[in-house]
């Protein structure tokens, strides 16, 4: 069984974002690291080979300055390849643009499965994964606990606020995997070390056909103008119940027009 992981490399959350002056967006020339959330799928895709008794577990990423820190990262867990996507015409996707682009880098290879994170660390859209299943074409499953993989067929327990349902879809396919699921091994030392030497094949959009006028900026059809620092929480009213608390409240909520 072949699986793709898709991993977001991001700014390490432990030290202070900076946005780039010009584009204002989050400045991504320092070292990325793997999304935590990336981790799971990387986790569950590694475990759900191992059950399988054979196959492979490889990557799929987009990031600027052909940054691979992160890549080495799910590479030392375990995964056997990755493919990179890196070209200056990405700058300022969208959630559609970036799914249109690891779509294309996951077409190369015709996996059995397509692993991904709910949402990413850095941008909670929220939307990718599905993004992605619809430009492949193909069917997608939300939120998964739990993942058995069977004769051309998954099946996932899908988390819900009340419990799981349990759902069931042909393969290829595209799920997304919630964080906690699983505990993402530690790279070993060994690990570490053979990552070095692992496949990280680094592509640009003329390479997956990508007209270069879709992605980016262009392609996203926005701009930011502008960023300002979220306004201060001004304190509360506190109300004393000296007998007409009630009229006091309903009054208030009057004047937000809640009722």
């Amino acid at each position: 069984m072949d699986v793709v992981v898709c991993v977001k490399q991001i700014p390490d959350p432990a030290d202070p974002g900076s946005l780039n002056p010009e584009t204002k967006t989050l400045d991504r020339s320092s070292k990325l690291i793997l999304d935590e959330s990336d981790s799971y799928g990387v986790e569950m895709a590694l475990q759900l080979v191992e059950t399988a008794g054979g196959g492979s577990v490889s990557l799929v990423s987009m990031a600027p300055n052909n940054e691979v820190s992160g890549l080495r990262t799910a590479l030392a867990m375990g995964a056997e390849s990755a493919v990179l996507v890196s070209d200056e015409c990405l700058a300022g996707s969208d959630a559609l643009g970036t799914s249109k682009v690891l779509a294309a880098a996951i077409a190369r290879s015709n996996p059995d499965l397509i692993l991904a994170a709910t949402e990413s660390s850095d941008g909670y859209t929220g939307t990718v994964p599905e993004q992605i299943a619809a430009v492949m074409g193909l069917p997608s499953v939300t939120f998964a606990k739990a993942i058995e993989v069977g004769d051309g067929s998954v099946s996932v327990k899908r988390q819900t606020e009340s419990g799981f349902e349990q759902v069931s879809c042909p393969t290829p396919c595209v799920v997304s995997v919630t964080a906690g699921v699983v505990e993402p091994r530690y790279p070993s030392f060994k690990g570490i070390m053979a990552a070095k030497s692992k496949p990280v094949d680094e592509v640009t959009c003329a390479d997956l056909g990508i007209d270069a006028g879709s992605v980016g900026w262009a392609g996203g059809g926005q701009e930011i103008v502008d960023v300002q620092q979220a306004e201060e929480r001004e304190a509360g009213e506190k109300i004393v119940d000296e007998g007409d608390a009630h009229d006091r409240i309903v009054s208030f909520l009057d004047e937000l027009k809640v009722i």
